[in-house]
């Protein structure tokens, strides 16, 4: 049963790493962390190609699903570069639910384009999700717009990254998922710095300071680290169980943004957590 410990893993590493990326971030332009991180995400998701052999696949894809790898790409991108701008500027317990709720987003799109229907389970837990974000997204008497622009920034994220499971699912079902992962990281990496480079903030590389590397460099290798354990659950473990584990990393993010960040959870937005988990879960049925 060590494929229950990975996925565990899977959701623990991944519900950590929007907080320790929260903290990294404070003092750095969201872009340049991005572009930073990045390349230590970049490194795990090649490691994880050669542990699996897939680096052997990369001379059967075919010009299409290279095409469709470099758009998913360009979409993880800027689903990456808006996540961490509303990180920077949000609370992680309501940048984290607004961002899981890509998943409707996903059902929703690929019920549009892609003709998928739309089940009676995952009608439910559409609304789960949707009900549940509302209700964690507490209402503030504000008139500043920064008080609402990690919002903006938390439902382009959602986009982009819908997005990104649409343009998999059109042009890149025969490459190996790993790989795929592998390739689209190159095009981030190459997208993020770009990003840098136009906004000329690659010369504040030098103003980081210490504290601000180490969680940086943290948030990519728990990234890297729950891929890691997430693919190697699968390899041993059935997906209807493992995907499931993994989807409620967002428990994680909640408690350890009340922990490290003293981020407190109202009454309201914990009733809202409660059903947002239930209907993430109700989707995997």
């Amino acid at each position: 049963m060590n494929w229950i410990l990975l996925a565990s893993g899977s959701a623990f590493f991944a519900g950590i790493t929007a907080v320790l990326a929260k903290i990294g971030i404070r003092n750095v332009n969201s872009n340049l962390a991005t572009a930073i991180r990045t390349i230590v995400v970049l490194v795990f998701s090649w490691l994880m190609v050669f542990i699996k052999g897939s680096q052997t696949g990369l001379a059967d894809i075919d010009a299409r699903s290279l095409v469709f790898l470099v758009l998913s790409g360009l979409a993880t991108g800027a689903s990456w570069l808006c996540y961490f701008k509303a990180l920077q500027l949000g609370d992680v317990n309501k940048v984290a639910p607004v961002d899981k709720s890509s998943t409707v987003l996903t059902v929703l799109l690929a019920f549009l384009f892609l003709g998928e229907p739309v089940t009676l389970y995952e009608g439910i837990g559409i609304v789960g999700i949707a009900l549940g974000t509302w209700l964690m997204i507490e209402k503030k008497e504000s008139t500043e717009e920064v008080s609402r622009a990690w919002l903006v920034y938390a439902l382009l994220s959602a986009v982009f990254a819908s997005l990104t499971s649409i343009l998999g699912k059109v042009g890149i079902e025969g490459v190996d998922s790993t790989l795929g992962t592998a390739i689209r990281t190159i095009v981030v990496l190459f997208m993020a710095w770009l990003v840098v480079f136009i906004q000329k903030t690659e010369s504040q590389i030098g103003d980081i300071d210490r504290h601000s590397w180490i969680y940086l460099i943290l948030s990519g290798l728990t990234t890297g680290l729950s891929w890691l354990c997430f693919y190697a659950a699968l390899q041993t473990g059935p997906a209807s169980v493992v995907l499931p584990i993994d989807k409620l990393s967002i428990l994680v993010t909640i408690f350890f943004s009340w922990i490290l960040l003293k981020e407190k959870l109202l009454a309201r937005s914990a009733i809202g957590l409660v059903i947002l988990t239930a209907g993430t879960l109700c989707m995997l049925l």
